[in-house]
């Protein structure tokens, strides 16, 4: 049986299931203490979420997370590759993901589906010890562990050979969309929330110009994906939180600036 292996357990999230609970049980107990309630009734299709350390943007996907309706067969995990560059997008062919919750079930079917379907996904090993994607899956299991997974790390691809894929995925009812990115990276406090107010703007405007509007994000292809998809088949984006790395680390010299969005 094979396993993805993992890259950041232990540096960007806990590697013990007690230390990871304590995080996320933190995260919750914010959103209680703040009256922020989930409802359980919207029907959601996909979110936007950051990838960062749990510390810096961990709260911000916590909450989307809940969001994802309890029916849900699989998740499918989008994300960019931060280490290698490559042609297309690659789709982990493997059986299981480990979390420190226990193992995921990979949906190999589905998996190997999509390979065959699109010339531009294939399956490279090395690209998939990428934390953009690694991240969500604790999220995934604590929250849907019943649900099935498929990983999608993509490089040098173009955002509308990512939306025709989401696409097709959202026919099915039993599908799910995760689309992972981080907003602006390392500028004052300011001028993050600046560059980062125009992401949100162009996210809420269903404005494809995205990019040339000044928006910086490292999954700016799956964002452009979503906003396409959204567009097509009328899903709502929703803002559900927002913040900068300073709001933990208080240097509002350099910043990273996170974001979550639910569309439904």
């Amino acid at each position: 049986m094979s396993k993805r292996e993992l890259a950041v357990v232990g540096q960007f999230y806990p590697d013990s299931k007690d230390e990871l609970d304590r995080y996320l049980n933190h995260f919750n107990n914010v959103l209680e203490q703040n009256n922020i309630k989930i409802d359980n009734s919207v029907n959601s299709r996909a979110i936007i979420v950051p990838h960062a350390g749990y510390i810096y943007s961990g709260f911000t996907a916590n909450l989307a997370y809940q969001y994802i309706p309890n029916n849900i067969k699989n998740i499918i995990v989008i994300g960019p590759s931060h280490k290698f560059g490559f042609d297309g997008g690659s789709v982990a062919l493997y059986d299981k993901y480990p979390t420190p919750y226990g193992d995921l079930d990979i949906n190999q079917e589905l998996s190997n589906e999509l390979v065959s379907k699109y010339d531009f996904l294939n399956f490279t090993p090395q690209v998939h010890c990428e934390h953009s994607t690694e991240v969500q899956f604790p999220f995934i299991k604590r929250y849907k562990s019943s649900s099935k997974v498929v990983e999608i790390v993509y490089s040098d691809i173009n955002y509308t050979q990512i939306s025709q894929v989401v696409q097709d995925l959202l026919k099915d009812k039993d599908n799910f969309i995760v689309i992972s990115t981080d907003l602006s990276h390392f500028y004052d406090l300011k001028k993050a929330n600046k560059l980062d107010n125009i992401c949100i703007k162009s996210i809420l405007n269903y404005d494809l110009d995205i990019q040339n509007n000044g928006c910086e994000a490292c999954g700016m292809l799956g964002v452009k994906a979503m906003i396409d998809v959204s567009k097509n088949l009328n899903l709502t984006p929703i803002i559900l939180d927002y913040r900068t790395s300073c709001d933990t680390s208080n240097d509002s010299s350099s910043v990273v600036g996170y974001l979550s969005v639910l569309l439904k």
